[in-house]
């Protein structure tokens, strides 16, 4: 037969469809597994190869799992909420609802067309009302557990997309939507309390199979230290202590002999608090008003001049020393982090030892090992200048003793601190979920019954945002004027969406049960499909999305709505897909390969085997047209085994090569070794090529294995041979071990360490049979010519080895 892709593709996933053969059965008999993969943002643009990639792992391995007798979940859905729908539909005058419809139906074509084997009938998107019930609904329960607070704060907001930014979403003081510079704005935002689970989001990394690349990126992001707190006693300009004091974090409280300055965040409370002792307040004034101008990327780089204004009429005492110290107001400092002011180690930081140069601090050296007339000295070695730790040469019995007395003279303890932020969760968008609270002039701050929920997007004309950073929903009274639902009175409701995060903080969950309209799922349900098995995604966003996900399982764990501490049991990811001139795809660049136009000229089959053929599937490796032509090549010689499978018996020597590919196949696909489990399969068809004949046995073998990356063309091999049912449906071949391994070994003959020769041996031959015909072959007797063999070392199947004098 011929690989007529462009009839066979077709007719098979009309085949498929019709019998259903990829919905998921609740309740089955048969072992569940869920198998996921990131679902997209569905953009104008459609898919790209990127997510062919991303997604064929999880869709080899969810048709293995079937062939194997697994009742398998493998969803897909859509993340529509968001920006990039409603800048365009801005730039339009298309509400986005239209345009995200019509994309989303666009990326399922591709995906049918592709062939992927996702279970259709519970498709979900984020952006429709009976999905956002519920991400509305999960809101309100972390709200009512106090897990919700708003506070004024300066905030991330980009000028262009109207938008606040969460400092995950304005990474390098760029928004991750548009790569516009982000300034900072004062402005009250609704948190979501992350901190509070950041030492549980560490733990549960203990109880799940992630890449340590990925667990390190998780534990990097929370950033949790352990240090101490301080308290610095401050001054007034005589120099007397003052009834109030700074607190600092540090991880290093040994080196408190060593501080010789502090530095307040310019938004630190403290200055206005003692603005009438500052003497020199304007310019106090002045510096906070441009720190102000700066991102938080701007403000935190290392490598950037050093500037600061030492506050005049107030200072600080060393807690351990009792020296008097200066205190600076400088723009690295953040409120943020930590307690919003820092104590400086010139000699041994050398952030602070810049600083100090500059503005002509002492520098006081409390560890040896460095030359501090030149740079801050980093590293360890013996405490010095130090008092009571003269001599520690320890780092952690010097901190040991620091915090002793620390906490003996009541002015330190013991503490944790973590880089993570809490959530910053509201947009000033139209095109997102409404955060469904209400203010009451009464009642406070008050949720929107459940039985009122969902909580509608206003179908409006106008959802461009304002200049001033308020949301469009402001601007529609009909939406923001209603009624307090606990006192009856006139109430306004809040106004800005949750970010685009929200909906897929627990997407997963829905698969389970997406049409339920009385529970976001029903336990039962949730207790057969969870946790996920096998999840796979990108590694541009995965440290968000996992720890924004588990966050939001956690606490459903925690208020019994869900039955798994962790989501994913298992997390993966793959390797970008480059250009063919090696570098990344991007439209600008003219390099951006599109699928269809992949499948229109090869089939989905060569695409689909292609994508993962092309390297090791972690690895970023550039698209090569010449690759997939060879591919394409494979796949028409699969096509014709049909002529040669005339065999009536098995040939032995096929058969070990058959089982050994069996089970090759099978573990690499396991390891998600996709490339060498294809390999195999090349190697395997040279073989029966080269045999001229195989059995029916040997084709159904090699095509149920090929199945998994081919569908389309086994599928249609499988027909034209007399197959009964789908093979998709059918069972996953099975290899005998004692099959695997060859009648005969090619084993080579060493003489004193050195390879003479090689000789064929049964693979069961005894040390006798060995040395019999390695002194039968030509090539090695002459080794042993005038020679006493003193000892032979044989290892069956591996080594043999002559010591001969």
């Amino acid at each position: 037969m011929k690989y007529n892709f462009k009839k066979i593709e077709p007719k098979w996933q009309a085949k498929w469809e019709e019998a259903q053969a990829f919905k998921a059965v609740d309740f089955s008999e048969k072992p569940k597994w869920y198998g996921l993969v990131e679902f997209p943002y569905p953009s104008g643009a459609g898919m790209h190869v990127g997510h062919i990639k991303a997604y064929s792992s999880v869709e080899v391995l969810s048709r293995k799992r079937r062939m194997q007798g697994y009742n398998v979940l493998f969803p897909m859905g859509f993340d529509s909420f968001g920006l990039p729908a409603e800048n365009y539909a801005i730039k339009t005058n298309t509400h986005p609802h239209i345009i995200t419809e019509k994309n989303i139906q666009h990326f399922k074509d591709q995906m049918e067309k592709v062939g992927f084997s996702f279970d259709w009938s519970r498709e979900i998107a984020t952006s429709h009302e009976d999905y956002y019930k519920w991400t509305q609904w999960i809101f309100e329960k972390l709200y009512e557990h106090n897990l919700v607070f708003r506070a004024k704060t300066l905030v991330n907001y980009c000028p262009h997309c109207k938008v606040v930014l969460s400092n995950e979403d304005s990474q390098g003081g760029k928004c991750d939507i548009c790569h516009s510079d982000v300034v900072q704005l004062s402005k009250d935002v609704w948190y979501l309390r992350i901190t509070q689970y950041a030492d549980r989001l560490l733990k549960g990394l203990d109880d799940v199979d992630y890449p340590e690349s990925i667990k390190q990126q998780q534990v990097s992001w929370i950033g949790r230290s352990t240090g101490a707190f301080v308290n610095f006693e401050l001054a007034d300009q005589a120099g007397k202590a003052v009834d109030d004091k700074l607190e600092i974090y540090t991880t290093r409280c040994d080196t408190l002999y060593g501080v010789t300055f502090m530095v307040v965040a310019p938004e630190h409370p403290i200055l206005d608090k003692y603005k009438d002792q500052i003497t020199n307040w304007d310019a106090v004034m002045n510096y906070r008003d441009e720190a102000a101008k700066k991102t938080e990327f701007q403000r935190t780089q290392l490598v950037k001049e050093k500037t600061g204004v030492r506050i005049e009429g107030l200072s600080a005492i060393n807690p351990i020393t009792g020296k008097q110290i200066p205190i600076f107001i400088a723009d690295y400092v953040m409120m943020g982090y930590g307690t919003g002011a820092i104590m400086a180690v010139p000699a041994h930081d050398q952030r602070d030892y810049d600083f100090a140069k500059k503005f002509g601090v002492e520098i006081v050296e409390v560890i040896k090992g460095g030359d501090i007339s030149k740079e801050a000295y980093t590293g360890d070695g013996e405490m010095v200048n130090s008092g009571f730790l003269d001599g520690f040469t320890n780092k952690k019995d010097s901190i040991h003793k620091m915090l002793e007395v620390l906490t003996e003279r009541g002015i330190g303890h013991e503490g944790v601190q973590y880089k993570m932020k809490d959530w910053a969760f509201n947009r000033q968008r139209y095109w997102g979920e409404p955060i469904p609270l209400i203010h009451c002039p009464n009642c406070g701050t008050v949720v929107v019954p459940e039985e009122e929920l969902p909580l509608t997007l206003p179908d409006v004309e106008n959802f461009e945002p304002g200049t001033d950073g308020q949301s469009p929903l402001a601007k529609i009274d009909s939406f923001v004027n209603c009624t307090c639902p606990k006192c009856g009175g006139a109430a306004k409701r809040e106004t800005d969406t949750m970010p685009q995060w929200a909906g897929s903080s627990w997407y997963f969950l829905r698969f389970c049960d997406p049409h339920n309209d009385r529970a976001f799922a029903d336990p039962d349900k949730l207790k057969y499909w969870m946790p996920v098995d096998h999840y796979n995604g990108g590694m541009e966003h995965v440290t968000r999305h996992l720890l924004y996900s588990r966050f939001w399982h956690q606490f459903l764990y925690d208020i019994k709505e869900v039955p798994t501490p962790e989501p994913y049991a298992k997390r993966t990811y793959q390797g970008l897909i480059l250009g063919p001139d090696g570098e990344k795809m991007s439209k600008s660049k003219g390099n951006v390969i599109d699928p269809l136009n992949i499948v229109d000229l090869y089939g989905a089959d060569t695409l689909r085997t292609y994508v993962l053929f092309m390297s090791d599937y972690t690895a970023a490796a550039p698209w090569s047209e010449e690759g997939v032509r060879g591919v394409k090549r494979f796949l028409d010689r699969v096509a014709g085994l049909t002529d040669i499978a005339t065999l009536e018996k098995e040939d032995p020597s096929l058969e070990t090569k058959t089982h050994k590919t069996i089970k090759k196949v099978s573990e690499d696909i396991e390891r998600m070794k996709f490339n060498t489990a294809i390999a195999a399969l090349m190697t395997l068809i040279n073989d029966y090529t080269k045999a001229g004949a195989i059995t029916r046995d040997d084709l159904i073998t090699f095509i149920k294995l090929l199945h998994p990356f081919a569908p389309h063309l086994t599928e249609e091999i499988y027909e034209t041979i007399g197959g009964e049912g789908l093979l998709t449906l059918s069972s996953w071949p099975e290899y005998d071990e004692a099959k695997t391994k060859d009648a005969v070994i090619n084993m080579g003959v060493q003489i004193n360490g050195k390879v003479r020769g090689n000789i064929d041996i049964p693979a069961e031959a005894t040390q006798d049979d060995a040395v019999a015909a390695a002194k039968a072959n030509e090539q090695v007797s002459k080794y042993f010519e005038g020679k006493n063999i003193v000892k032979v070392i044989f290892v069956p199947g591996k080594i043999l080895n002559f010591v001969v004098k």
